[in-house]
């Protein structure tokens, strides 16, 4: 198996773990003797182990000699868990590929140079994609822990003509069934899925993400409801699924129930509704380093206009709703000009059955200056 195929596993282990391992990065590690593949590992929840301890254990006394691929730096300070270089070198693993630097600033290429002083050969290598892959499976990450404030998504579908449901209020489905099923795996890799007051109550989302059977995944870790004035009803489907749920409402609000998993959270208000910084600060405080917002078109709007949002991934449906009543994605104030639109760069497409899906960043987000990372 080639090195980049080892990189690419490494990859999809990492994947796999994020959305439940934060506040921790999500990370892969591939143990490879000779042409064999002798251990895996991805980052497991607090207080489990470590991507790479986890390889190590898995390869046993194969590690001696072997080289590791790993999606991100093994860190090197004693925290809950303790310094992964020290595994690294105790096992007697002689070689270390990794494409970045870890963005902690408690790692910061200490990793690297740990294990350099021990001996092991250590490549900081990869294809520029492969840099960029990295960096963005620990996005989130990367945001939470320089500012503890979540690296924020915007997702949504829309038509050819920008609108989210028709004049009446349908919008029962725009996107295909294929990018529903990517849309799940989506919430999957988050921490925390928010929607405000009016999608729940237009839509009733569960806000769970669910396999290809439509079973449940137990993720994502938290489901956020946006709703100022607490109108959210006891019946709403999202309170019928297993997991948190964190009812953010206005400072002197009082809900009228409460069920068991339902966490009210009050929060300061302005002349829009939820201070949006204070629910992300309070997010980030409960250790949810990425945030999907679903919607709808005020949430999506107010955190546009503050400059909130990091990031956007939008499904583009091949319809032409039409209808000047037709609610549109975004809503908010919005640019008066088009020389102020929001530009986003490192734009990719993906065709999605018959949608496309549009993912690019807002400038700012971690990395922008220096996707390696080194």
């Amino acid at each position: 198996m080639a090195a980049a195929t080892h990189m690419q596993r490494a990859f999809e282990l990492a994947r796999q773990a994020a959305g439940g391992v934060s506040p921790r990065p999500p990370v892969g590690a591939v143990l490879v003797r000779g042409a064999r593949v002798v251990g895996e590992g991805m980052t497991h929840p607090r207080p489990g182990p470590h991507a790479e301890v986890a390889a190590i254990a898995a390869a046993g006394r194969a590690c001696k000699g072997a080289t590791m691929y790993v999606s991100l730096e093994p860190h090197a300070h004693q925290g809950i868990a303790p310094p992964c270089t020290d595994a690294i070198i105790a096992a007697g693993i002689s070689r270390l590929v990794c494409p970045i630097e870890d963005p902690n600033p408690l790692v910061s290429g200490n990793g690297f140079r740990q294990l350099r002083a021990a001996g092991i050969e250590v490549a900081v290598e990869g294809s520029e994609q492969d840099r960029r892959t990295a960096t963005e499976i620990v996005e989130g990450f990367a945001r939470w822990v320089v500012t503890k404030r979540p690296f924020v998504t915007a997702k949504f579908a829309m038509s050819l003509d920008g609108k989210i449901a028709t004049r009446t209020g349908d919008s029962r489905w725009i996107a295909s069934e294929e990018a529903r099923r990517v849309a799940h795996e989506v919430r999957a890799m988050s921490d925390a899925v928010v929607a405000g007051i009016g999608t729940v109550l237009a839509d009733d989302p569960r806000l769970t993400a669910r396999d290809a059977q439509g079973k449940p995944t137990g993720r994502p870790r938290l489901r956020v409801v946006v709703d100022t004035n607490a109108n959210m009803p006891r019946s709403a489907a999202l309170l019928k699924e297993p997991g948190a749920v964190l009812w953010a409402v206005g400072h002197d609000t009082r809900p009228s129930f409460s069920t068991p998993g339902l966490e009210v959270v009050k929060l300061p208000t302005d002349n829009v509704g939820i201070d949006l910084k204070a629910l992300l600060a309070r997010l980030g405080e409960l250790d949810c380093c990425s945030v999907l917002v679903e919607g709808g078109a005020k949430l999506l709007g107010s955190l546009f206009d503050l400059g909130l949002v990091d990031k956007v991934a939008v499904f583009v449906a091949p319809a032409v709703i039409g209808g000047a009543g037709a609610p549109s994605a975004v809503g908010g104030s919005g640019a008066a000009k088009m020389a102020d639109a929001l530009r986003l760069e490192r734009v990719r497409y993906r065709q999605v059955g018959a949608d496309m899906l549009v993912i690019g960043y807002v400038r700012g987000a971690p990395f922008d200056r220096n996707p390696s990372g080194v």
